[in-house]
């Protein structure tokens, strides 16, 4: 994508019984029946050689006001945004304040 670079992360966390300072955490076993979360992250990367973050979502657990099916239609709104952030457009929109013209007084 000549805009930039677009990264879609997704991660399923699972509870351990381990603590969290516990020294052999790659030894934990997973508590059953507890909340998975799934954790989604959409970057998007200019094409620099310094790449900076143009736009970004993240967004980890549920929102207890919607359903699994709202949080992922919002998930998926708010990622294709980002995938859009850099992109030039020929249909665009014009907003006030984007172009500015003066007149000039006479010679």
């Amino acid at each position: 994508d000549p805009s930039g670079t677009f990264v879609q992360l997704r991660v399923n966390l699972v509870q351990t019984a381990c603590g969290k300072r516990a020294p052999r955490r790659h030894n934990c076993r997973t508590v059953e029946n507890r909340r998975k979360p799934t954790c989604l992250a959409c970057y998007k990367f200019d094409n620099g050689d310094v790449p900076k973050v143009l736009d970004k979502y993240h967004n980890c657990g549920p929102s207890h006001h919607l359903t699994v099916k709202e949080i992922k239609h919002r998930d998926e709104a708010e990622c294709r945004a980002v995938e859009e952030a850099g992109k030039a457009s020929s249909d665009g929109l014009y907003l006030p304040g984007m172009f500015a013209f003066s007149k000039g007084l006479p010679a």
